[in-house]
């Protein structure tokens, strides 16, 4: 495969009528600007941001580079497929597709929300930061697990593992139920919970029927200002917000085939790479294999689950 050149510069783009206020790891926001032209976007959306998902990759809370070209693309396809495909469900944050030509494709205009401070994750498999709760006391986020499962056991049904939102370069931290309860409320927390393991119910038979597990998966919500409702909003069901094994591939015990950037993680921590992630240094750069293979895992799971290319 060869490497499309990276589409996104190091700095934010020149958009008419939008303002750069915010960069993530992966995702840059824009503000409607006082132009003629930015006062024409709030007359006809309200209160809007630009959401551009670039083709950073992430890993180790670094930000590394090159990027993986078209991974922005595939995150905001994605991501306006599933919200399709969840419509039924509940609400979400886009109120359109019509973007400056600079950023056709990996980006979409979406209503601002007011979030709720916390990361909703469901899981249907034991992996990652669960697994590791569950190796200290057979618990993930106080609910107790069966004994003897091992990394990529199937949980006896999903369950909603919620997380309180880190700082850039922070790491989230797994919380309990009544934590949530706690800071917004039980009602809140109690349509959070639902409503996560309730796209995670439609988006796991969704993926299993196209030969794909849905490990897990993180979601954001907030409340809509305008319909009072409480709104999906961020990204969903991407490579980068969930875990997305190949289901002929799954074997419980050992490390599971992703659709994800595994490869840049695996090479990191290679001897292959040098860096050592205890120390300071910052980490090397991306060779052109990995990060032609990791290209080649985000299209794959783009096509897979959406039965269609994506160029």
């Amino acid at each position: 495969m060869t490497l499309a050149p990276d589409a996104v510069p190091a700095q934010p783009f020149d958009l008419p009528g939008w303002a750069h206020t915010y960069s993530g790891k992966v995702r840059d926001l824009y503000a409607p600007d006082d132009s003629e032209a930015g006062r024409a976007l709030v007359a006809e959306h309200g209160d809007v941001v630009l959401v551009v998902a670039s083709d950073r990759v992430s890993a180790f809370d670094h930000v590394l580079s090159p990027g993986i070209p078209d991974k922005g693309v595939v995150l905001t396809q994605l991501s306006l497929w599933w919200f399709e495909q969840l419509a039924d469900l509940v609400p979400n944050h886009v109120v359109s597709t019509d973007v400056p030509a600079a950023v056709a494709g990996r980006a979409m205009i979406c209503r601002r929300l007011e979030m709720f401070p916390v990361e909703c994750v469901a899981r249907g498999y034991l992996t990652g930061s669960g697994l590791a709760e569950y190796r200290v006391d057979g618990r993930v986020t106080g609910i107790a697990l069966p004994e003897g499962l091992v990394d990529g056991s199937r949980l006896p049904e999903p369950i909603f593992t919620p997380a309180t939102k880190a700082e850039l370069g922070e790491h989230d931290e797994n919380v309990p139920f009544e934590a949530v309860a706690e800071q917004i409320g039980a009602d809140a927390a109690e349509v959070l919970r639902d409503l996560t393991l309730a796209v995670y119910a439609r988006a796991e038979g969704t993926a299993r029927e196209r030969g794909v597990i849905l490990a897990d998966t993180k979601l954001e919500f907030g409340v809509d200002p305008v319909t009072g409702a409480v709104t999906l909003g961020d990204e969903v069901l991407t490579p980068d917000s969930s875990r997305f094994w190949a289901a002929d591939g799954w074997r419980p015990g050992t490390s599971q085939p992703s659709f994800d950037k595994q490869f840049v993680r695996d090479w990191l921590v290679s001897e292959a790479s040098g860096w050592d992630r205890a120390g300071d240094a910052p980490p090397p750069a991306l060779p052109a294999d990995v990060v032609e293979r990791t290209r080649a895992r985000y299209l794959e799971a783009y096509e897979r689950l959406t039965g269609r290319p994506l160029f």
